[in-house]
């Protein structure tokens, strides 16, 4: 047989990618997932990788508002992502933290440490390394965050900004919230969503 028809792994064309960017609350999570399930592709939510090393920072005593101290021990926190959009998985250090990087306290802390440029930068390596690999082995991802398709993979098959109003995104997060057995306070999930725009888009890294 010639080599055209039985190519080599190293000729192989890469899997497919699909950079999804937008807003908290914009329906990111649920939109990609979906997509990645009915295309047979891996899912990664970047966003939950901010998030665990948020939630470590805050179990490690650290104060988030301190970039330095951020950025000091931003190192040290093994941070390992599933990709099965049929059932996500974050876990940090071994433990499984996809319920606690959802509640109040990490959702309060997480932009502060998405800032920093230690935090980003290690963040990203991590994210292409999961990238490169789904993308080597198998069919393609799709991958979901705020700088996905400008910072993470500038060069995607596919990329996608989603989007909606703040008064939409925080009526579905509160409806989340209520579902899940959390106050029924739509105002302050308004305020928060406007606050997290504000920060997230102001940032001097990857705004």
């Amino acid at each position: 047989m010639s080599d055209t028809q039985h190519p080599s792994h190293h000729d192989r064309t890469p899997g497919l990618v699909v950079a999804v960017d937008g807003t908290s609350g914009s329906g990111k999570s649920s939109t990609c997932r979906a997509v990645a399930g009915r295309l047979g592709l891996a899912y990664l939510d970047t966003g939950a990788m901010y998030r665990a090393m948020t939630w470590w920072m805050l179990e490690h005593g650290v104060d988030v508002h301190d970039p330095a101290a951020v950025a000091l021990r931003s190192g040290e926190a093994t941070v390992v992502s599933g990709t099965d959009p049929a059932a996500p998985t974050i876990h940090v250090d071994g433990t499984d933290v996809s319920g606690p990087i959802r509640g109040e306290a990490v959702t309060g802390a997480v932009s502060p440490v998405a800032t920093v440029k230690e935090v980003r930068e290690r963040m990203v390596a991590l994210q292409r390394a999961i990238i490169a690999e789904k993308t080597s082995t198998g069919p393609g991802i799709v991958v979901e965050g705020r700088d996905i398709g400008t910072v993470v993979l500038p060069d995607a098959d596919v990329k996608i900004f989603l989007t909606a109003s703040a008064e939409e995104r925080a009526r579905r997060r509160n409806d989340q919230n209520v579902a899940s057995g959390l106050p029924d306070d739509y105002e302050a999930v308004l305020a928060d969503v406007k606050r997290r725009d504000h920060l997230d888009s102001t940032r001097p890294v990857s705004p």
